[in-house]
């Protein structure tokens, strides 16, 4: 057995043991920005940040503090997270139940202001600060009202946080 040549050493042994963890820690740091920079992250529930998911009606308009009248059929209810949480249902109903649900949901809230714009036939703005029940979770309800025929009303509900 010979002894390594004076000057040299057994680095070509020890480096590649030293070089791993460094090469490692490096695609772990790259992927972890590639990550965050990342623009196709989803939300906790399965659904992309931003985007609109179907839930129940029941949902929707609990987080409003309202509930669907006897006489309503609702359907498409939607809710859709991101910095702030959204709920929207729609709702069909007798035209002469509308102002009743509207006074029994929100009674210490202010009444409904007829049409005009965007407005649409009826419509009613309800925070926390203008008698928005203590138990919804949302911030504002914007309820807008079109009405479809003599009998019918379309009734546009929102609940959102700011």
């Amino acid at each position: 057995m010979q002894a390594a040549e004076r000057g040299h050493t057994r680095w070509g042994i020890i480096l590649p043991f030293l070089a791993l963890p460094v090469v490692v820690l490096g695609i772990l740091i790259v992927g972890l920005f590639l990550w965050a920079w990342s623009d196709d992250e989803e939300a906790r529930d399965g659904t992309r940040a931003g985007a609109a998911a179907t839930v129940p009606c029941t949902e929707a308009l609990a987080f409003g503090a309202a509930e669907r009248p006897a006489s309503a059929r609702a359907h498409d209810c939607t809710v859709q997270r991101g910095i702030d949480t959204s709920y929207a249902a729609v709702l069909r109903m007798p035209r002469e139940d509308v102002r009743d649900w509207l006074r029994e949901t929100y009674p210490n809230g202010p009444e409904p202001r007829t049409g005009g714009g965007a407005c649409g036939a009826l419509c009613l703005d309800v925070t926390h600060e203008n008698g928005l029940p203590g138990t919804a979770e949302a911030h504002v309800v914007q309820v807008r009202v079109e009405y479809v025929n003599a009998e019918t009303a379309l009734v546009r509900f929102s609940a959102f946080t700011m």
